[in-house]
Formats: C-alpha cells, structure tokens, sequence
C-alpha cells in the first residue's frame, strides 16, 4: 500500500496552526523573537539553533496565530528584507486595540509608518515597521459598513489624494 495513502492519526494540519502561516526571514532571529514579545506580546513556542549559532527554525505565537522565523544566511540564498532593499509583504494584525498595541510596538523599537486613523472600512489602522523590515498593520474594527458604503468612502479618499 502506497504510504501516502495509509490512515493515520497524524493531523494533516497541526493544532493551532492555521492554513496560511508566515515564515519571516530576520538579520538577527533571536533578537526578533524577543522584539516580537516586547511589541506585539508574542509567545515563544520553540526554537533550533544551528552548529554556527544561527536560528534554523523558530516560532512564536501573536494572539491565535503563529510565526516561524529563520536568520538571514545568504550563503544559503536566505534573504530577509534589509538584504532585500525592502519587501512588498505586509503582515496584517486584527487585535482589540489598535492604538495600544502601535504604541506598545514604537516604544520596543519599531518606526511607525502610518498613524493609527480611522479608515473608510471600518477600522482603527496604523502600520509600523519593525526593526528586521518587515511591516505590520495593525487595525480594530470599529464600524460595521455595508459594501457600498466602504465604496463610497473609497471613493472620497481618493478625491483627496
């Protein structure tokens, strides 16, 4: 019998993981798990250091949902975003308090990007941008608006632009 197809008890998808998951590429990995904990209240899960010191494989929980990191090693082609010049990625957090928790991510260490506003869809949003590159939205969802109203709204953003 092909061993793909033999019955298991093994979860194709593990507990408390989620069918998309980040994987962040960070100068520095060891240094970003503790930053993550200090600005967005991360929980560390594990972590593999390799022979050289480097982080192989690490991962962190923020609210329900988890983030594996792994160092920068461009001998092995690993690039993160400062390697990079940048990346077109943003990682989006939905939480209870927006303006909090871009606070609480400035005084760790991060640059804030956006101040949190009130959006057009219905949320308090802000970005911030940590110190490995990577940028996080923030947002609370504050209004519940029907689809045309969120058009409308759209609409009147970019008259001002």
């Amino acid at each position: 019998m092909n061993s793909a197809k033999q019955k298991t008890d093994v979860k194709p998808v593990p507990a408390g993981m989620h069918t998309v998951t980040p994987h962040l590429v960070c100068d520095g990995a060891a240094d970003a798990i503790a930053f993550y904990e200090k600005a967005f209240g991360a929980v560390e899960q594990m972590r593999m250091p390799g022979p050289n010191g480097r982080l192989m494989h690490g991962c962190i929980k923020i609210g329900d949902s988890q983030v594996m990191l792994v160092d920068a090693n461009s001998d092995c082609g690993i690039q993160g975003p400062k390697e990079l010049s940048g990346s077109p990625v943003t990682l989006h957090l939905q939480v209870e308090d927006a303006d909090a928790l871009v606070e609480q991510a400035v005084a760790a260490g991060a640059t804030l990007k956006m101040p949190v506003t009130d959006m057009f869809w219905g949320d308090r949003y802000g970005q911030v941008e940590d110190p490995f590159g990577h940028c996080w939205a923030i947002a609370t969802h504050v209004r519940d608006l029907s689809l045309d109203e969120i058009q409308e709204g759209m609409q009147e953003m970019f008259k001002q632009c």
